[in-house]
């Protein structure tokens, strides 16, 4: 005690003299780096689990997203009275029937015409060079077509020494398109299960609205891939008719690769047509057949994009170019020309969903700002 009358206040003997606080014990750092590292050795066995079968994983998520796809009919033929089972079961045959049938009809000359496309590829260069003169001078400096000549006799002998690994990358190609089939046909079956326990994850007072948000997804989805397929189609169809009445060879796997290019956004159909006026050049004369295949295909893609394309895409939502070319890179990117097709109607979606909500909760902030008094009033 000092003089004065005042206790003197004993500093603690451990700790800070300030907060008068214990130290942490040495045992209890040991536990939180214990815990520390247990939580960063789970996440590491989780990442390499999930990268290990990164593969089943990505035919899952490609099967779940053909299983949207293919849900409109199955509801449309659900909705009017038959079974779901029955239903997915019509929709398989069908599409089974459908694929069968194209490769019975398409299959043995898209072969054989592309064989020859390829092993008869110098001749049709040469008439190529003969055609235009200004692709002549160009060879004559970079000397074109003999790189392309010798690239395409490499790939023929690779082909024919590599016939076993071909056979074995084609019955892997088979094997997993069967596995996509198999999950895609689950998937159908459970897809409302699926759906109600995905809003059920959701808190109560926000279920309705994620309801809301899984329909559009499916919806849009949906309607996008299956419209999809049918301009698709439609452009194949129309290029081998057109192809085949300008007597230009090769209508088969030409038809076939413009209807695979008509799949990607903006550049798919500029694509196939330069290819097909490339072709027609190499093996016809330039009048009338080429002029006339490159007429051909400027009519048809103002047809596809302002009268058929509106039509079959009615239900899609429109988004700008620049939105459609970022989110077909991004998804060809992580997976390639699946990912190209499966980002732009999730893309579509997610605007059919964050717009509404952005425009009500804007409207909402509006209204709560009028009927706010001034600091006057």
């Amino acid at each position: 005690m000092q003089p004065d009358g005042r206790r003197i206040s004993e500093a603690p003997a451990d700790g800070d003299q300030r907060t008068g606080r214990a130290p942490v014990s040495r045992l209890t750092v040991f536990g939180w780096a214990v815990a520390a590292a247990g939580g960063v050795a789970a996440v590491a066995v989780a990442a390499m689990t999930l990268y290990s079968v990164r593969s089943v994983l990505i035919k899952a998520v490609i099967g779940l997203f053909l299983a949207i796809s293919l849900d409109p009919p199955v509801r449309w033929m659900v909705g009017r009275g038959a079974r779901r089972g029955h239903a997915v079961a019509i929709i398989f045959l069908t599409t089974l029937v459908l694929t069968a049938l194209f490769l019975w009809a398409f299959l043995p000359p898209l072969l054989s015409q592309g064989t020859g496309l390829t092993s008869d590829s110098p001749g049709y260069l040469a008439h190529l060079r003969r055609q235009s003169p200004a692709l002549a001078r160009l060879d004559d400096r970079f000397h074109l077509l003999e790189h392309i000549t010798a690239w395409t006799r490499t790939m023929l002998d690779r082909a024919g020494h590599n016939a076993w690994a071909y056979g074995q990358r084609a019955m892997g190609a088979v094997s997993s398109a069967l596995l996509v089939g198999v999950l895609t046909i689950y998937f159908m079956l459970d897809l409302p299960r699926i759906r109600k326990g995905l809003v059920a994850a959701f808190p109560q007072r926000h279920r309705r609205k994620a309801d809301d948000a899984v329909a559009v997804v499916a919806d849009k989805v949906g309607s996008y891939m299956i419209g999809n397929f049918a301009i698709s189609a439609i452009a194949g169809v129309a290029t081998f008719v057109a192809l085949t009445a300008l007597q230009v060879p090769f209508a088969v796997p030409l038809a076939v690769f413009v209807a695979l290019t008509d799949l990607l956004p903006m550049i798919g159909a500029t694509l196939g047509a330069v290819v097909c006026i490339v072709a027609a050049l190499a093996t016809t004369d330039l009048w009338p057949n080429t002029i006339v295949v490159a007429l051909f295909f400027v009519v048809y893609q103002q047809l596809e994009n302002y009268l058929i394309a509106p039509r079959v895409l009615r239900n899609a939502v429109q988004m700008s170019a620049l939105a459609v070319l970022l989110a077909a890179l991004i998804g060809g990117t992580l997976l390639g020309l699946i990912g190209a097709l499966m980002a732009i109607p999730i893309a579509a979606a997610i605007k059919a969903i964050t717009v509404p909500a952005l425009r009500t909760r804007r409207q909402d902030s509006l209204t709560t700002t009028l009927e706010t008094p001034g600091p006057g009033s």
